[in-house]
This record gives structure tokens, C-alpha cells and sequence, in this order.
């Protein structure tokens, strides 16, 4: 189950159409993109909330995927400044949404957009892969009192576990100074405990566009699981849609996956996101596979009854048997359809004789 979110109570896998910034800027493209997620049967989109000055230093340089989609002529920050969006545009967004029937969500990178977001009415906060060290930014979130869904690329498990107890000291100590003692000892807590089992979602997720499926590793889902006990899902950034509903059949509870209305548009991401077609493919396959999954237990489904005579097999007589002849391995054997005595039985017929004649094929 999704902790603080509509699936909890439904206990469904949340699908997350992750937007991101692949509205490139754009009102119009981001509400179309609200209607997208809806018809194709998502849960949540989700964009991100930024200020730009407030996130990259003017002369950061692009990751690698950003330069080979966008160029080199231009700095981190002027690209990012043409995605953000104002609080008007996630007011429409959000409006858009609530008229489409789809949760708005977003991811906040600095403590000013965490408040925005509050503000907004949002039922909980996203926690991207590169905040995971950002404890300023943890803390500050953390203290808001939403449940947050966090992602975990890049990270290891210490790193992992640390960002959670920056998180508990917000929400449950803002007076202590955070520390790695004080994260540690709070995680460790009780109190701290019972607050992460209501409030947090961790995603296993590898931090690289497109990811190579060599270096998936979806059976980290569930090291973090057994690892924190804690609700446990997968951001998606793999090619296609096949690891999605892999995860989905390994247990995840979220599924998140960035998604553009054209794979050829300008930008960072579009290349690596699924387009409309593959995110309808998606949430069917991952609603196919919550079917599937079925409970702890073997048992004969209803659907196979009318096969169960059909496709079983019972005692049949191999040859004409005269009443009072011994049944042995050499007349007596096992045949469809599975409407008379059971092969099961074959052994406790060895040896006695036949009640009655008997002709091939007969059933006993």
C-alpha cells in the first residue's frame, strides 16, 4: 500500500504519470498533458515545482542526457528557467486535474516550493532522487507534516536511512539541529518507526535517462523492503514499459514513470519518457498484473471447472476385461475424460478382480 495516498485504502499499485518538465514551459501543453494522463488511466501526474536561482548555480553544467538532447549552449540554469512554472499555471493545473479526475502531485526542490505546494492543498510531497543529501531541504519537508513518496537513486542504504531520520527530525524534533547521531536516533526510535510506517514510500530508482537494463537492480525493491519494512516501489527510467510492469509483479506500490505527449519534442527528457500510447500500455499491464498476482494460496479457480473433467484422467480398462479377471498394470490403465474413479486409485485396484465384464475403454 501507498502511504498518504488514494490507493491506500484500495491497495492497488498508484500509477504516477510523471510530467516533469516535459510541458517544456508551456500552460497549454501541461493541461493537455493532465488530460493524456487521465485517458490513459493514471493516478497522479506529477510536475516539479522549482525556483531556479534557488536550485542550480548559474554555472553549473548539464548532465550528460541534458547536453545530448539540448545542446551545450546554454548553462543548467537558463534551461531550467524555461520550465518553471508559476503559481498561476499550478492553480490551472490543479484545477485541470480536479476536473479530470487525477491527483496533481510534484515533486518541490527548494524550501520555497515546499511552501507553495502546502499551500496548494497537496496531500503529499515528492522527495526526487537529488535531495537525498539535501538536509536543509529534508528537514523543512519533513516538518510540513505530509506524507512524502521518496526516491532513492544514486543512494546507498546509509545515505537512504539517514535522509530518513533528517525527515522524522523535522516532523517530530525541528528543534534539534540535525546530525547524523540525531537522524540515527530517531530512526531508531518508536516514535519515529510508527511515524514512517503511516507517512513514507520509498521508490527504488536508477538516476540515469535512458537506464540501461543492466543496471536496473529491481531486486533492490526488495533489499528496501526488508530493510525498513516500509511501503516500497519503483520510478521507472528504463526504455519501454517492461520493467514497470515487472515491478509491479515483484510487489511495488507505486509505479512512476515520465511520460511526453512526443518523443521528438525539444527537451531533456522527452527521449527517455513513454509516450501516450506506452503509458496506456502500462496501466493495463500493471492492472493485468494486480490481477494476476492473486493471494498466498493454491487452491482450483472457478475458471477452470469446465476443464477439469476434459483435461483429467480416469480408471479405464485398456482391454476387454471377463467379470472376475484381476485388474493388472496390463489392462487396466488411465484415459480422459476424468468423469469416473481416479488414477489416484490405480495401485488399490491392482490384484482384484472385476466386478463386471468390461470393454475397452470402459471407465470403472
Amino acid at each position: 500500500m501507498v502511504n498518504g495516498g488514494s490507493k491506500t485504502d484500495a491497495g492497488g499499485v498508484l500509477i504516477i504519470a510523471e510530467a516533469g518538465v516535459n510541458h517544456n514551459g508551456s500552460l497549454d501543453m501541461a493541461l493537455e498533458m493532465v488530460d493524456v494522463a487521465a485517458e490513459c488511466g493514471a493516478d497522479t501526474i506529477k510536475f516539479q515545482t522549482f525556483k531556479p536561482e534557488m536550485v542550480v548555480c548559474k554555472n553549473a553544467a548539464k548532465a550528460e542526457y541534458q547536453s545530448a538532447a539540448t545542446g551545450t549552449g546554454e548553462s543548467q540554469l537558463d534551461m531550467i528557467r524555461r520550465y518553471e512554472l508559476s503559481e498561476s499555471a499550478h492553480r490551472a493545473i490543479i484545477e485541470r486535474c480536479r476536473r479530470r479526475g487525477i491527483e496533481f502531485f510534484s515533486t518541490p526542490f527548494d524550501s520555497e516550493s515546499v511552501d507553495l505546494l502546502v499551500s496548494l492543498g497537496l496531500e503529499r510531497l515528492k522527495i526526487p532522487s537529488g535531495e537525498i543529501t539535501n538536509w536543509p531541504l529534508l528537514r523543512h519537508i519533513g516538518s510540513t507534516g505530509k506524507p512524502v513518496i521518496m526516491s532513492t537513486g544514486m543512494s546507498t542504504l546509509d545515505e537512504v536511512r539517514a535522509a530518513m531520520g533528517v525527515y522524522l527530525l523535522g516532523a517530530l524534533a525541528p528543534l534539534v539541529t540535525p546530525s547524523g547521531a540525531e537522524a540515527e536516533k530517531i530512526f531508531s526510535s518508536e516514535e519515529g518507526r510508527g511515524h514512517l510506517e503511516k507517512n513514507l514510500t520509498l521508490l527504488h530508482c536508477t538516476t540515469q535517462y535512458p537506464t540501461p537494463y543492466e543496471d536496473v537492480n529491481l531486486r533492490a525493491m526488495d533489499l528496501l523492503a526488508d530493510e525498513f519494512g516500509l511501503p516500497v516501489g519503483y520510478s521507472d527510467h528504463t526504455g519501454g514499459i517492461a520493467v514497470s510492469v515487472a515491478a509491479a509483479a515483484r510487489g511495488a506500490s507505486v509505479i512512476e514513470k515520465h511520460f511526453t505527449l512526443g518523443k521528438n519534442l525539444p527537451g531533456p527528457d522527452h527521449r527517455a519518457s513513454a509516450d501516450p500510447e506506452e503509458l496506456m500500455a502500462l496501466v493495463s499491464g500493471v492492472r493485468a498484473i494486480e490481477l494476476a498476482l492473486g493471494g498466498y494460496e493454491k487452491f482450483a479457480a472457478p475458471s477452470e471447472a469446465p476443464n477439469r473433467d476434459v483435461a483429467r484422467k480416469s480408471l479405464t480398462a485398456l482391454r476387454d476385461i471377463k467379470k472376475g479377471e484381476l485388474f493388472t498394470a496390463q489392462n487396466l490403465g488411465a484415459k480422459r475424460p476424468g468423469t469416473g474413479l481416479s488414477p489416484a486409485r490405480f495401485w488399490e485396484y491392482l490384484g482384484h478382480s472385476a466386478d463386471r465384464d468390461y470393454s475397452a475403454d470402459d471407465q470403472l
